[in-house]
């Protein structure tokens, strides 16, 4: 599928092929991969990169054209229980025209921030600091995330919960991959400045991309190392939790067991015998019952007040 948009006073409008500064690819088929390799002269690893979610963050010069391979987080829903991925956008930058491609159909042109761009060259660069944005938005995502399974992990017995945690962990090591790949493509920018043409204005904004991309990385790295250094304490509170389980049905156990061992000692017919309630079975029946769960329930608060005064 394919997307036509240009720049009309500083904003990124949608337009027809004719007048068309920004062509989008969205996963695009056979036919539409060959024009861009064949006609476009895009090398086809290059293409393939922009596709594949595992390919780092780059930027290549060609003949006619800048290749840019940028990460940006891929949009999450809840079918994908706790694991946030990324996805790679390819960029290629030619005298008057941008080709985006990219495997989702995600907005790229939100924000106040693409209500003012004076350049293509501007755009891509806001389109950088876009996918940095995002990344930070995905951060507090996990964050959240995070506090409420901790919540649940104090207060449940299953692992389920402890798993969802490895997964957020396992997200930001690919958050930190691809964070730290977008900051050696701002780096690298920065030091071929000339050859790109680039201005002051985008001199700065470069400036402001390699600030905000190592902020960024400094907070996944943070929301790592906690996740990381609490895993152990949580799957323990786990474990703690079966323990006060485990402890709790041993004493009722007992409990059952006690009253048990005095219906075995004797029987119906002796306590119906003793109580003089031959000619009343239902009565023996109903007094010896409250006598049984009487005598359960007080061994049960007896070895729970002594599991109390133990642990003083």
């Amino acid at each position: 599928m394919i997307r036509q948009y240009r720049i009309d006073d500083g904003r990124v409008l949608e337009t027809g092929a004719e007048n068309a500064q920004i062509l989008v690819y969205i996963n695009p088929d056979e036919a539409e991969k060959r024009h861009l390799i064949d006609d476009l002269k895009i090398d086809e690893h290059t293409l393939g990169s922009a596709l594949d979610p595992n390919e780092p963050a780059r930027f290549e010069f060609e003949p006619d054209h800048v290749a840019y391979i940028v990460k940006r987080p891929k949009r999450y829903t809840p079918s994908d229980n706790f694991f946030f991925s990324i996805h790679s956008i390819g960029l290629f930058a030619f005298a008057g025209k941008i080709v985006v491609v990219m495997a989702d159909d995600v907005p790229l042109f939100e924000g106040k921030a693409f209500g003012r761009c004076s350049s293509l060259t501007d755009l891509l660069l806001k389109m950088m600091q876009r996918s940095i944005h995002h990344f930070q938005e995905h951060l507090k995502v996990i964050s959240m995330c995070s506090d409420e399974l901790e919540v649940s992990v104090n207060q449940s017995m299953d692992n389920r919960h402890l798993l969802h945690m490895f997964t957020l962990e396992k997200s930001l090591v690919y958050y930190l991959n691809a964070i730290s790949s977008n900051g050696r493509v701002v780096d690298k920018m920065r030091s071929l400045a000339e050859k790109l043409g680039l201005s002051r204005d985008n001199l700065e904004l470069i400036d402001d991309l390699g600030i905000e991309n190592a902020q960024c990385y400094e907070q996944a790295q943070i929301y790592s190392q906690v996740l990381s250094g609490l895993m152990d304490a949580r799957a323990s509170i786990i474990s703690n939790n079966l323990n006060m389980m485990m402890k709790n049905l041993n004493a009722l156990v007992i409990a059952v067991a006690v009253p048990s061992f005095f219906a075995g000692v004797g029987g119906m017919s002796e306590y119906s015998a003793i109580f003089k309630f031959e000619e009343h079975r239902w009565m023996a029946y109903s007094i010896f019952l409250l006598l049984m769960v009487g005598l359960g329930i007080g061994t049960f608060f007896l070895i729970k007040r002594m599991e109390r005064f133990w642990r003083q």
